[in-house]
């Protein structure tokens, strides 16, 4: 019979027991330890010492985009506009990097590209970059070529919204107004014909203009459609109701200080001073049923623009 070791009897330390050598190593096995994980946001955190090094990065990032954008594969530029775009959101300095590498003028020549999907990836990522002062100057070099694809995209397209939304922050201020005079026209009849998101858009980039006294004359000259008087119906939305009659109320109070300066200018028959104000009596028949709306920033507007065509006439 084959001997055999007798098998060797182990003990094991119960869990909730520490021997004399780990002491060293545990304070207490009865008290767990509730260290907060280690979150990935804080890790991804730049150190003040290296924000030289993550500029460095941001601007590698934005020149590889921008050398994406002048690819030739159609694919390409789309995911580099679009990819533009969303950086731009993301990361307030990226608009000045851009602008140093001179990518405002690489974005704005896709402004004309036949592809609808890089056109108005190009015309976001001008919006977005808008918002900077110094970017402006140099994107009010392309005003007139995205006044071009407002009027002659399809109505209620993305690339009319995409390029409305760069005119709406281009029209803040007063310094582009007179490069928009020619196409003032074209955004009445966008306006007329357009659903309610295209009519908002458009509202706002007219109410930025009628805010400029100089700009009174040529918005109430312009030719327009006879149905935008329509615009004060009490069936139009709330949002599409505020912005018209704040951009009526701002004409009528230029009205009134031209006429007190220099006399009222004479207007056609299709201008936009004649469907709106040459008949005054009809003009506030159409607006004392928003009187009764139930909102009183609506309320307030109504009244500043009845009392505007009163003193006028007085």
């Amino acid at each position: 019979m084959e001997w055999r070791h007798p098998p060797m009897l182990s003990w094991k330390v119960p869990r909730n027991r520490i021997t004399g050598d780990d002491e060293k190593k545990f304070t207490s096995l009865s008290t767990p330890s509730y260290r907060r994980p280690f979150s990935r946001r804080f890790s991804r955190r730049k150190p003040s010492k290296d924000r030289a090094k993550w500029d460095e990065r941001k601007k590698r990032a934005g020149s590889r985009s921008l050398l994406r954008v002048k690819h030739n594969d159609i694919a390409i530029q789309d995911a580099a506009t679009s990819r533009i775009a969303s950086d731009i959101v993301k990361l307030f300095s990226v608009k000045d990097i851009i602008r140093n590498l001179d990518g405002l003028h690489i974005i704005g020549g896709f402004l004309s590209h036949p592809d609808l999907k890089i056109k108005a990836g190009a015309l976001n990522a001008l919006n977005n970059l808008s918002m900077n002062l110094q970017n402006q100057e140099q994107i009010q070099a392309f005003i007139n070529e995205v006044l071009k694809n407002i009027t002659e995209s399809a109505l209620n397209s993305e690339v009319q919204l995409a390029g409305l939304r760069l005119l709406i922050n281009m029209s803040v201020t007063n310094n582009y107004h007179e490069k928009m005079v020619d196409y003032i026209p074209n955004l009445l009849h966008v306006l007329d014909g357009g659903n309610d998101t295209t009519k908002i858009h458009v509202l706002k980039v007219l109410v930025n203009l009628s805010a400029n006294p100089l700009m009174s004359v040529p918005l109430l000259a312009a030719k327009a459609p006879s149905a935008l008087i329509c615009l004060f119906d009490s069936s139009n939305t709330r949002d599409v109701l505020i912005r018209a009659l704040t951009f009526s109320a701002n004409l009528s109070e230029n009205l009134g200080r031209e006429q007190q300066c220099a006399g009222q200018a004479r207007y056609k028959e299709d201008s936009l001073y004649a469907v709106l104000f040459e008949d005054p009596a009809a003009l506030q028949r159409n607006l004392a049923p928003l009187l009764l709306f139930p909102d009183t920033e609506i309320k307030e507007q109504v009244k500043r623009c009845i009392s505007a065509v009163r003193s006028k006439n007085s």
